[in-house]
């Protein structure tokens, strides 16, 4: 049994829903095209009817023509196939062009969907799955549902109308031979669906691996500096291998079953065209039927399982799309944030003393609340930031914060400090609202901050994130994301708060250079210095800053310090530090320790306790 490697580790998925559930459900989507597809449905019925009807006149061509040696008759009868065949052809070209327009629309509305869900999910559920996993619903999933719905499911289609109207001329034609197909197409579906089970599986699992395997050399590209500092280049790839192998071997499986398929069914059909032969022989020397006959029943025979051997190799497409159709209703299904919020946050401005709605930025914010006689009061957003004994846990039964209380009031500059895993970070995830806190109470200038829009609650906010991430575009595109109506005037003057300024000016083309691979070509400095930027152009009331300085130099930092210091003025900033020499300026410094307060007060009454603080102060103990 193979080791499964600890980096990368996925966690196992759902179990698979009822299928026909997810087939039901897939065909909604089909559902604003009805009408086309009814029409492309009768196309198909006459090219499928064409393409039966021209081994029926196999018999009087036999009989009347070839035998009586009537050309001129047998020339007439090959004009009018010809016809039929054509016909039957150019209506198949028409349905397959105009149900592949379909499907694309189709998987077009999808992806869509999809993505646009995804943006209202809870972080939780993005900490809970990998990026390579999700990715995997977006390429793969999508892209199994679009072979089947472009190909799959319309050649399945095809082939039951040409299946059912093979049988019925069959039948016509001689119903003495007819059992003997029909017991041998038994058989056959009885295969099929013993190997279709096995197939089914089979697939659900390749799936599953290729979604791991994805994750996990998601995880290894973006850690690649990390694996060369601890030169784990050897461990990686033996990691590697082992989902590989899984990959492979689930692969290997789904292949083995699916290309079975095929070959059982020619097989099959091949049996039942020797003992029909054989049958249908016999009776035509003992005078019961005529060669005419026999002929075209021996091509019905043979081409009864064109329409299951096209069947059969769709199978496993299918299969496939409805595995990625589960996937992606999964994620569909998930419950999206909630939000209550009825309170919103708007720009104001001052007329006759009294605060005015304007549609315009205005450099000031007010709360905007609905009173209960249908009437609009604004109250200033001051930055006054409070928790009311508040819990919290990530994992029910462990707790991450324990009955915190905590104030800052506007304009203050509060500091967190404290070792790994104390709590600091989650008290911003809390505060933005990326997760509800179990117990207690946070409140927002007095207001419950369940009170207040999600959106706008965090558009107060100016959050510089431990983890820079810079998109694809420009530098200016990147500062303006924090505020998408921001003017390049404001663009440019939020990076000189944040003293961005200076780096930019060197760059080729200055606020226009185009960065990818999220900034890879800047310093950390740099992109953190951007991410500041980004901020400070959402001219928020509150800043909250996430160990802002804790991954560039000294020098940069004192740059990042200078603009910082001029951002902050009129603003309640929140910072959590790894570095002592940002917080010792701060009106309060709060010590955390294994989900508590245990300290607070201002640096030097801090110190004079010689307590926590005195520790990570002098060293003694270590900050993180």
């Amino acid at each position: 049994m193979s080791r499964r490697p600890v980096l990368g580790r996925r966690r196992s998925m759902e179990e698979p829903k009822d299928r026909g559930k997810i087939l039901r459900r897939l065909l909604t989507y089909l559902r604003p095209y009805t009408w086309q597809l009814i029409v492309i449905f009768l196309l198909m019925m006459v090219s499928s009817i064409a393409t039966v009807a021209g081994s029926y006149f196999i018999k009087p061509i036999i009989n009347q023509y070839i035998l009586p040696g009537d050309f001129s008759g047998l020339l007439r009868m090959l004009m009018i196939l010809a016809t039929i065949y054509i016909f039957g052809a150019l209506f198949s070209y028409i349905y397959e062009r105009w149900m592949l327009h379909i499907s694309q629309k189709v998987i077009y509305g999808i992806r869509r969907e999809l993505f646009e869900h995804m943006q209202k999910l809870p972080l939780s559920y993005f900490d809970r799955n990998t990026q390579g996993d999700l990715m995997s619903r977006f390429s793969n999933d999508i892209g199994n549902l679009n072979d089947a719905l472009s190909g799959a499911f319309l050649n399945i289609v095809s082939s039951g109308i040409s299946f059912s109207g093979t049988l019925i001329a069959m039948l016509i034609l001689s119903p003495v031979l007819f059992p003997l197909t029909l017991l041998s197409l038994i058989g056959m579906a009885y295969v099929g669906r013993f190997i279709g089970n096995k197939s089914k599986n089979a697939y659900r699992r390749q799936q599953k691996e290729l979604g791991k395997l994805n994750g996990y050399i998601e995880e290894m590209i973006e850690g690649q500096k990390v694996i060369k500092v601890f030169n784990h280049e050897e461990k990686t790839v033996a990691d590697f291998s082992v989902f590989n192998e899984e990959l492979k071997n689930a692969s290997v499986r789904a292949m083995t079953f699916g290309s079975s398929m095929m070959p059982a069914m020619m097989n099959l059909s091949t049996v039942s065209f020797a003992i029909v032969t054989l049958v249908g022989g016999l009776m035509t020397l003992a005078g019961r039927f005529d060669i005419g006959t026999l002929v075209a029943y021996l091509q019905y025979s043979r081409q009864v399982g064109g329409p299951i051997g096209r069947s059969t190799q769709q199978v496993n497409s299918i299969y496939s799309a409805l595995a990625g159709a589960e996937r992606v209703f999964g994620v569909l299904d998930e419950n999206p944030e909630i939000d209550e919020g009825t309170i919103h946050q708007v720009n104001v401005r001052e007329e006759n003393g009294q605060m005015v709605e304007c549609v315009e930025h205005c450099q000031q914010w007010a709360w905007k609340r609905k009173e209960s006689d249908g009437s609009y009061s604004l109250q200033p957003v001051l930055g006054d930031i409070r928790f009311h004994h508040v819990d919290f846990s990530y994992v029910e039964g462990t707790p991450v914060l324990k009955d915190i209380s905590l104030f800052a009031k506007p304009g203050e500059k509060i500091a967190f400090v404290g070792s790994t895993g104390a709590g600091k970070t989650t008290l911003t995830n809390l505060i933005t609202r990326f997760y509800e806190s179990g117990s207690g109470t946070i409140t927002y200038d007095g207001i419950d901050i369940r009170d207040i829009s999600k959106e706008d609650l965090r558009r107060s906010f100016g959050v510089v994130l431990q983890d820079v991430r810079l998109f694809s575009g420009t530098i200016r595109e990147n500062i303006r994301y924090g505020r998408l109506d921001a003017t390049d005037e404001e663009v440019e003057e939020a990076a000189k708060l944040a003293n961005a300024d200076t780096f930019i000016s060197y760059l080729p083309d200055g606020y226009d250079t185009f960065i990818e691979g999220d900034g890879a070509s800047l310093s950390q400095g740099e992109r953190q210095l951007l991410s500041i930027a980004r901020a400070a152009v959402l001219d928020p009331p509150v800043l909250i800053l996430d160990e802002a300085t804790s991954s560039v130099d000294t020098l940069t930092e004192r740059r990042i310090q200078a603009g910082m210091d001029n951002l902050m003025k009129g603003r309640t900033v929140l910072v959590i530090a790894h570095r002592l020499s940002t917080v010792q300026d701060s009106d309060a410094i709060l010590v955390m320790e294994d989900g508590e307060i245990i300290e607070r007060g201002m640096q030097e009454d801090l110190l004079a306790l010689q307590g926590r603080y005195y520790e990570l102060y002098t060293g003694k103990a270590k900050l993180a």
